[in-house]
């Protein structure tokens, strides 16, 4: 996932949205649940390019939350987690929508 700034985005994926910072090796920084598979790797854009612009939008990423769907999302919006979908019940089930400090959109699913 694309970035502004790696160190930022490891801080907001970890200690705001609750993941595990799994690989902290300069470049290659990735977040996710330890031994559960599925890694977000946080890469910064200007390392490749000064002037890349960030392309923010919808990522198709999808984040499962364990227990109680409704009560997991209102705890990750009191701790500054911006829905740009909030926990909506579908005729399919349940789902939401986060952004991210650049702009990324996750969406968020029952476990």
């Amino acid at each position: 996932m694309v970035v502004s700034d790696r160190n930022r985005a490891v801080e907001w994926y970890t200690e705001t949205l609750g993941l595990d910072h799994v690989h902290d090796q300069d470049h290659f920084q990735t977040v996710g649940r330890k031994g559960k598979g599925g890694l977000l790797h946080l890469c910064q854009v200007t390392e490749y390019d000064p002037k890349g612009a960030l392309e923010p939008g919808v990522t198709g990423i999808l984040l499962t939350l364990p227990g109680d769907f409704v009560a997991a999302c209102r705890a990750l919006e009191a701790r500054g987690v911006k829905f740009s979908t909030p926990a909506t019940k579908f005729d399919w089930g349940w789902g939401a929508s986060i952004v991210d400090p650049d702009g990324n959109e996750l969406y968020l699913g029952p476990a």
